[in-house]
């Protein structure tokens, strides 16, 4: 008795769970098949989506009509023949797709508009260009085909010798004449001048430590006199002046300096009527030689240029080829040559004072126990334009080795003003 009660229990228990496993399976396929039907539908829409606004069409025409069938559900209601063929065929498969278009079809026939032959008459056969394309190159063909520049092109390397060499010059030629009629109130006389003169300079400098600095001045004047009954003409300035310095560079500024200074004229120097010679080429012949230091002048914005030498010793040797000359010239009398020691310098110097004005001075001194020599030369020059000019020029001098003059002692001086060509390279 208790062994059927048992089994019948048991046998309660069992179908209880079979019955609620099989209401749970139940359950999930309806769930399934509305998530399915919600899909498809998504699906159907995205597809949808894509064919409006996708530019690119797909490469797999199999796969355009998968994507075009998927379409159907938001599409107007049609009725499709394959439809049916899909749901009943043998070896048919779950499509969500199919099923819903069934579902329609027979719930809401009143929506078929029409039907897939329908459709299919109305559209235009489109067929596939197998064939490349092909473009006619005939003009492509009759540009000029420009060549390709290489990214590497071989560069010959050519190798100069430096040039440590610059050359300067400045030629001048001035002109000045002053007419005085026979009754000016304050008397006078007419006379005509002219001035040559030319500065050439060669200097070296390697950049580095040696620098060599050669200059050479020649300056020839003269003038007419009526009251002169010997001289037709007579020179108011003649110069032949040669400086050369070699330098080793000490500091930026400073150099180890040796200066040779050498300088005499061309022609005989008279006075007015008189037949005298004064001095003339090689009487005297200058000849200077120092050892010192040379500072390189680079002041007020390049405006300022110049160098300074001083040298503590010097050796100076003074020359006349007339023997008469020489007591003058502060030789001995009898003697060719005068030779001493002594200490020097030298002051050159360029100021740009105005954009056309310009002022070049020269101060040199010379000095023994016996001797002093000093000598100032201050030009100004005045240009116009690039060929005209305006010159000042004062030269005063001192030299107590000649004889003392009455009235100036041993001060010397010279001036002139003159205006003509000039051309500076």
């Amino acid at each position: 008795m208790k062994r059927n009660f048992l089994i019948t229990i048991f046998l309660i228990v069992c179908l209880g769970a079979v019955s609620q496993v099989h209401h749970s399976v139940s359950v999930h396929k309806e769930e399934q098949a509305s998530q399915d039907k919600m899909q498809a539908y998504m699906d159907s829409l995205g597809m949808a989506k894509d064919s409006l606004f996708t530019r690119k069409m797909p490469k797999n025409r199999r796969g355009q009509r998968l994507r075009m069938s998927d379409m159907r559900l938001f599409m107007p209601l049609t009725y499709y023949g394959n439809v049916a063929e899909g749901l009943f065929a043998r070896d048919r498969k779950e499509n969500p797709f199919l099923s819903e278009l069934m579902h329609l079809y027979l719930s809401r026939p009143d929506l078929v508009v029409g039907t897939d032959r329908a459709v299919q008459s109305q559209q235009t056969k489109l067929n596939d260009i197998e064939a490349p394309i092909r473009h006619d190159a005939k003009l492509v063909e009759k540009v000029v085909e420009r060549p390709v520049e290489p990214k590497t092109v071989p560069v010959e390397v050519l190798v100069m010798r430096p040039n440590f060499w610059t050359f300067h010059g400045d030629y001048a030629l001035q002109f000045l004449q002053n007419y005085v009629s026979g009754n000016w109130y304050k008397g006078g006389e007419s006379n005509y001048s002219a001035l040559a003169s030319l500065v050439m300079q060669a200097n070296y400098n390697n950049k580095q430590k040696v620098k060599w600095e050669n200059r050479l001045e020649l300056k020839y004047g003269m003038q007419s006199s009526r009251s002169d009954s010997l001289h037709s003409f007579k020179s108011t300035e003649d110069l032949i002046r040669f400086t050369s310095k070699l330098g080793l560079q000490a500091t930026r500024r400073w150099y180890y300096t040796v200066q040779l200074i050498g300088n005499t004229q061309f022609t005989h120097s008279y006075r007015s009527n008189d037949p005298k010679v004064y001095s003339a080429f090689a009487a005297p012949l200058n000849l200077n030689l120092s050892v010192g230091m040379d500072y390189s002048v680079d002041w007020m914005n390049h405006r300022l240029r110049g160098n300074f030498h001083l040298a503590p010793l010097a050796y100076n040797m003074k020359y006349t080829r007339m023997l008469e000359l020489s007591r003058r010239l502060g030789i001995d009398e009898g003697e060719h040559f005068l030779h001493d020691f002594g200490s020097e310098f030298t002051v050159d110097l360029e100021w740009k004072l105005l954009e056309l004005l310009t002022w070049k001075t020269r101060l040199y001194g010379y000095s023994t126990y016996k001797r002093t020599e000093l000598e100032w030369e201050n030009t100004f020059t005045f240009r116009f334009n690039r060929y005209i000019s305006s010159r000042v020029f004062i030269y005063p001098r001192f030299d107590d080795g000649v004889r003392r003059d009455d009235h100036h002692a041993f001060w010397q001086l010279r001036e002139f003003a003159s205006i003509g060509f000039q051309y500076s390279f």
